[in-house]
C-alpha cells in the first residue's frame, strides 16, 4: 500500500490525483506543511509515502520513476518527494524541518524545475523553462533530506516533464510539453537496456519490448517470465537430447525463444519497475541454469547418435564459467579503487567513440545473445560436435581477449584498492579449511613477497595439479601429492589482503584448477558415465560459484562461512576428487563422482534458496553478464 499526500488544495482541473491513484496510491489532502507532517505520522509503518505539489504538471511515466521504484529508500523529482518505509523517518524529519524553518520569498528550491535531474541523458531537454515556486514543499524536503546526507534518488527524466509551474502563463506552456512528448514511447524505449549487444539491440529488443508491454497490462511479473524463459531452454535441452534433425532444429528455434523471453523479463521490470532481489537472483541463476542445460542436451543427443561430446560439454561449461569468473573478479577488485586511470583504458574509451568499434568490441566478446545465437543455428545446421567447436573456440578467443586488456589495464593504472574489494576477493576464492590453516600458518612469509606473488603462486599450484592428473597415469597417487600441494599455494596465495595489481587473477585461477581437474580425472577413468557425472559436480560447484558472486554484487555479502566449509572449498574438493580417484577403480569413481555432485548441490541449492526467498536486501536487478 502507499499514500501520497497532496500538500495543499487540489487544482481544478488538474489530473494528478487520477494519476496518482492509477499508480496505486491512496491520495490524501494536506493543507499546509505542519498537516502533511501529521498526515505522515500517522500512516502505518509499512506504506511507502510520497509528499506532491498540487500544482504538479508533468508525465505519467515521470511520477512513476520517482515515486515506484522499490530500489531506493528515497527518491524525488521536482515537485514530489517519496520514502520507503525504511526512509520514512528521515522524511519525516526533514518535513518537520521544513515546516519549523522561515521561508523568505527569495528563496529557491532545490532541483528547480528548470533542469535536468540527475542522471538524465546528456543533452536531454529541459522540462521546464519557469524556476519552481519557492513554497514547493516537495522540493523543498528534497532539499533538507540533502542537507541531512540522506540525499534521494533522482531519476533520470530526459525529455519527461515534471514540474511546478509558478503563474498561469507558465502552467499551459508545461501542459503544451507535456503533450508534445509521448511518454510511453520513452517509457517503452526505456525498457531496453542501454548498453547491449549488437545480436539483442537489432534482432531482439525492437519486439521483445512489446512482449514486456503485453505482459505488463496483463498482470504478468518479470519473475514470471524467467520462470517462462526457463521452461522454454529446458524444454529445448530436451528436443536437443533426441538426437534427430528435427529435435535439432526444434531446439535452437525454442532456444532463441527462451533468449527473447530471457530478454523481455528485463525489459518488463524496467517498463513497469518491478524490481526484487528475488528478481535478480532468479534472472542470473536461470541463464546459468538454462545454457548449461542445454549442453547437457546437446551431449545427450549426440550420444543417441554414437557421439560422446561429453568432454567438450564439460570443457564448454568451465570455459564459460572460469571468464564469467575473470569479468567478476576484476570488477570487483575496481570496484570502489582510487587513483582508477590508465593508458589502456583511455585507448578503450577513443575507440568507442567511434561508432562502428563499440559494436565490434561488443561482439568479439560473445555475449549471451551473440553465443546463443550462434549455438541455436549451429545446432539447427550442424552437429552437437561442431556447436561445442564452434563454442570453445569463440569463448577461448573472448576470454584471451577480454583477460588480457584487463591484465594491461591493471598493470598501467595507479589504483588503491579497498578493504571491501580485498574481502570481495577472498570471497570469491572460496577457500576451505585447509587454505585457510596453510595461510594462517604462511601469513608471515607471505608478507615479505613480491606484489605479484599471489597470482603466480595460485597458477603455480593451479598448473602442478592439471598437469599431474593429465600426465600420470588415472589412479596414480602423484595426483594426490599434487592435490595437496595445490592447497598449500592456494592458502599462501591468500595469506595476505588481495589488494595487488594482478590479484584479481586468484579467483579465477582457482576455478580453473578445480574444474579442470575434474574433467581430466573424469576422463581419464575412461568409463561410461564418468564425464557426465563430472558436469553435474562442476555444475553444482559452479551453481554456489555463481550465488556467491550475486550475493555480493546485491551488496548481501557472500554466502556463510559455514556453508563454505561444508562444501570443502575449491582445495577440499579438488582433492577429495584426487584421493578418490586414487582410492577407487574407475565403475566406482564414477558413482563416487554422482554421489559428490548430488550432495554439494542439495546443499548449496537448499542454502541458497533459503537466503534468496527470505532476504530483505534492496531491490535490485541483475543487467546482464558483464562478457
Amino acid at each position: 500500500m502507499s499514500t501520497a499526500i497532496l500538500t495543499g488544495p487540489p487544482v481544478p482541473g488538474s489530473p494528478l490525483e487520477g494519476d496518482l491513484r492509477s499508480l496505486g496510491f491512496d491520495v490524501r489532502i494536506a493543507s499546509g506543511a505542519d498537516e502533511a507532517a501529521e498526515l505522515l505520522g500517522r500512516l502505518p509503518a509499512g506504506e511507502r509515502a510520497a509528499l506532491v505539489d498540487p500544482r504538479f504538471v508533468g508525465h505519467v511515466h515521470a511520477l512513476r520513476l520517482g515515486l515506484t521504484d522499490p530500489r531506493f529508500p528515497a527518491a524525488a523529482i521536482p515537485g514530489a518527494a517519496t520514502a520507503r518505509p525504511e526512509a520514512r523517518a528521515a522524511l519525516l524529519a526533514a518535513l518537520r524541518q521544513v515546516a519549523a524553518a522561515p521561508r523568505p520569498d527569495s528563496a529557491r528550491a532545490p532541483q528547480a524545475s528548470g533542469q535536468a535531474a540527475e542522471g538524465a541523458p546528456s543533452g536531454a531537454a529541459a522540462t521546464d523553462t519557469h524556476p519552481a515556486p519557492a513554497d514547493s514543499l516537495p522540493d523543498l524536503v528534497a532539499g533538507a533530506l540533502d542537507a541531512e546526507g540522506a540525499a534521494p534518488h533522482r531519476p533520470g527524466l530526459g525529455t519527461l516533464v515534471a514540474t511546478v509551474p509558478g503563474d498561469p502563463q507558465a502552467r499551459n506552456e508545461a501542459r503544451q510539453a507535456v503533450a508534445a512528448v509521448d511518454d510511453e514511447d520513452v517509457r517503452l524505449r526505456s525498457a531496453v537496456k542501454a548498453r547491449d549487444g549488437f545480436f539483442t539491440t537489432f534482432f531482439i529488443s525492437p519486439y521483445s519490448r512489446y512482449i514486456a508491454r503485453w505482459c505488463a497490462r496483463r498482470g504478468l511479473t518479470p519473475n514470471q517470465v524467467t520462470t517462462a524463459s526457463l521452461i522454454t531452454a529446458l524444454i529445448a535441452a530436451a528436443a536437443a537430447a533426441t538426437g534427430t534433425r528435427g529435435g535439432f532444429v526444434a531446439a535452437g528455434a525454442l532456444l532463441i525463444l527462451s533468449f527473447v523471453l530471457d530478454c523481455t523479463d528485463g525489459q518488463l521490470a524496467r517498463y513497469s519497475l518491478q524490481y526484487s532481489t528475488l528478481g535478480a537472483w532468479l534472472d542470473a541463476t536461470f541463464d546459468r541454469a538454462k545454457e548449461y542445460a542445454y549442453y547437457a542436451g546437446l551431449a545427450l543427443g549426440a550420444a543417441r547418435g554414437g557421439d560422446d561430446v561429453w568432454a567438450l560439454a564439460l570443457g564448454a561449461m568451465v570455459l564459460q564459467t572460469c571468464r564469467h569468473v575473470v569479468d567478476f573478479s576484476f570488477n570487483e577488485a575496481n570496484h570502489d579503487a582510487t587513483g582508477n586511470t590508465s593508458p589502456t583504458a583511455a585507448l578503450s574509451d577513443r575507440l568507442d567513440s567511434v561508432g562502428w568499434t563499440v559494436w565490434v568490441r561488443r561482439m568479439i566478446v560473445l555475449p549471451i545473445g551473440e553465443r546463443w545465437a550462434m549455438i541455436a543455428v549451429l545446432t539447427a545446421v550442424t552437429t552437437p560436435r561442431i556447436v561445442f567447436y564452434a563454442l570453445l573456440v569463440g569463448c577461448a578467443f573472448a576470454a584471451a581477449y577480454t583477460t588480457a586488456g584487463r591484465v594491461l589495464r591493471s598493470l598501467t593504472r595507479e589504483a588503491r584498492r579497498t578493504d571491501r574489494a580485498a574481502q570481495a576477493l577472498a570471497d570469491l576464492a572460496d577457500s576451505g579449511p585447509l587454505a585457510e590453516g596453510f595461510a594462517a600458518a604462511s601469513r608471515g612469509f607471505a608478507r615479505r613477497l613480491p606484489s605479484l606473488a599471489p597470482p603466480v603462486i595460485a597458477a603455480l599450484g593451479a598448473a602442478a595439479v592439471t598437469l599431474t592428473a593429465w600426465l600420470t597415469p588415472y589412479g596414480s597417487p602423484w595426483t594426490v601429492v599434487a592435490a595437496l600441494g595445490y592447497a598449500l599455494t592456494s592458502g599462501v596465495a591468500v595469506a595476505r589482503p588481495l589488494k595487488g595489481a594482478l590479484d584479481w587473477l586468484v579467483p579465477p585461477v582457482f576455478r580453473a584448477a578445480e574444474y579442470g581437474t575434474v574433467l581430466i580425472l573424469a576422463a581419464r577413468a575412461d568409463v561410461n558415465g564418468a564425464l557426465p557425472a563430472a558436469f553435474g559436480l562442476v555444475a553444482a560447484v559452479a551453481y554456489h560459484h555463481y550465488d556467491t558472486v550475486y550475493r555480493i554484487r546485491g551488496g548481501t555479502g557472500a554466502p556463510p562461512h559455514r556453508l563454505v566449509r561444508a562444501v570443502g572449498g575449491h582445495e577440499g574438493r579438488t582433492l577429495a576428487v584426487a584421493l578418490l580417484a586414487t582410492l577407487l577403480g574407475a565403475p566406482q569413481f564414477t558413482v563416487a563422482l554422482a554421489v559428490l555432485a548430488v550432495a554439494v548441490a542439495l546443499v548449496v541449492v537448499a542454502e541458497s534458496v533459503r537466503f534468496w526467498v527470505s532476504s530483505g536486501a534492496p531491490a535490485v536487478h541483475d543487467e546482464g553478464e558483464p562478457a
